[in-house]
């Protein structure tokens, strides 16, 4: 059977991270592009990055992202800064292909507005939630303004009355929608960001980076204040200093808002160097083989807010590579790692330093929680298991019948 021809236009705008670089809002377009849905996207230019491109067939309109700042009035500025930005490139996207379909993955939660201004030409609004921003203030700035998360409180409650549609991450978040949002039943469906299982899978070891140690663990992931990679570069130095362990090596991979105050941390520790090594944003293929040598995983998010009741991706990509990972016992992540995780004490550097420790010195629990946690991925987690119900609500959405596209092009 031959794909579908394009039927539906789609327009997904992101404001967090590039495209294809959001492995989620990636894997989403290919499943529309699959589909036979016509796919752009908006989102900020990563490195090098043109302003336009064109990638396995969805087309990429990219901003330069604004200066970075700090505090609240910062974070108010590139809001309102990438709100134009996207505005003035969905006026051009609309000349040139169309959309029927806006969907904004969050945060912020102020695409709804954007969504307004094309409701009078027949455009439908999904709200594709990846986080709740509220948790994610409270969670990033403690102690902050009440009347700035009842701002951000009245900016969500309008996102979740605008949408058409609205896609959640996971059940805590679905129980949110239901309850603050009040979001009826049939407009609300759970997508979980599960990995594709085809693509992230173990591969042969490169002892290379192991940089002479017998062991390594690696963090993947997003560098911000609420990641808690602090933690890692802390359990290092509480390995090494506390424990007299000198036989693990540390690779951080990605970056983000506290990269810079992350490596000034490892320096002031002696860390910075060959036992703990930072790769910055990495290639996918650099990914895979630090993955495939990495002997577990860390998933070190403070229980916070936001945290516990979020998915963390990085967790089910460690699953994928068949790694066990040491997290923090934390609600949704006790629901996608299972038996694949150890569960430190929530917040305790120490506690989590002597769970890397433990599964370390047990090589046999590792293969059997590495075990558990691929199957997982495969059976429960995998984006092909996600990526049905995703094209389904679209196919509602736009009136299409996909019994009669089967067969056609």
């Amino acid at each position: 059977m031959r794909r579908a021809p394009a039927t539906g236009r789609i327009l997904i705008i992101v404001q967090n991270l590039p495209v294809p670089f959001d492995r989620r809002v990636w894997l989403e377009c290919q499943a529309l592009v699959g589909a036979g849905y016509r796919v752009a996207v908006i989102c900020p230019r990563g490195a090098g990055d043109p302003g336009h491109a064109q990638i396995d067939g969805v087309h990429l309109y990219k901003y330069r992202p604004p200066p970075p700042g700090s505090g609240f009035a910062g974070f108010a500025f590139e809001f309102a800064y990438s709100f134009l930005a996207t505005l003035l490139l969905s006026m051009r996207v609309f000349r040139r292909h169309g959309f029927d379909v806006i969907q904004a993955c969050n945060p912020p939660d102020t695409f709804w507005a954007l969504a307004l201004l094309y409701r009078p030409f027949g455009v439908k609004f999904v709200y594709d939630q990846h986080d709740l921003c509220p948790e994610l203030y409270r969670s990033r700035f403690t102690g902050g303004s009440a009347l700035v998360h009842r701002v951000l409180l009245g900016l969500e409650r309008a996102t979740y009355r605008t949408a058409h549609h609205v896609i959640v991450t996971n059940g805590s978040y679905r129980a949110t929608a239901l309850s603050r949002g009040e979001v009826p039943e049939q407009r609300l469906t759970i997508v979980r960001t599960g990995p594709d299982h085809e693509v992230l899978k173990r591969g042969p070891p490169c002892p290379r980076h192991r940089r002479g140690y017998p062991h390594l663990v690696a963090y993947l992931g997003v560098m911000g204040p609420q990641d808690g990679v602090d933690v890692v570069i802390r359990a290092a130095a509480h390995l090494r200093d506390a424990m007299g362990r000198e036989d693990i090596a540390f690779t951080l991979i990605g970056t983000g808002d506290c990269f810079d105050d992350l490596r000034r941390l490892a320096s002031e520790l002696d860390l910075d160097g060959t036992l703990l090594h930072f790769t910055g944003r990495a290639p996918d293929d650099l990914v895979a083989e630090i993955l495939s040598t990495a002997d577990l995983g860390l998933s070190p998010d403070p229980l916070s807010p936001l945290n516990d009741v979020s998915t963390m991706n990085k967790t089910m990509e460690y699953m994928a590579f068949g790694l066990p990972v040491v997290a923090f016992d934390l609600t949704e992540t006790r629901v996608s790692a299972s038996g694949a995780a150890m569960y430190a004490h929530p917040n305790d550097v120490a506690a989590f330093a002597r769970s890397i420790a433990r599964l370390i010195d047990e090589p046999s629990t590792r293969a059997e929680m590495g075990r558990i946690g691929r199957e997982r991925v495969e059976q429960v987690l995998s984006w092909s298991l996600q990526r049905p119900a995703y094209v389904e609500l679209y196919d509602r959405l736009t009136g299409r019948d996909r019994r009669s596209l089967v067969g056609q092009g």
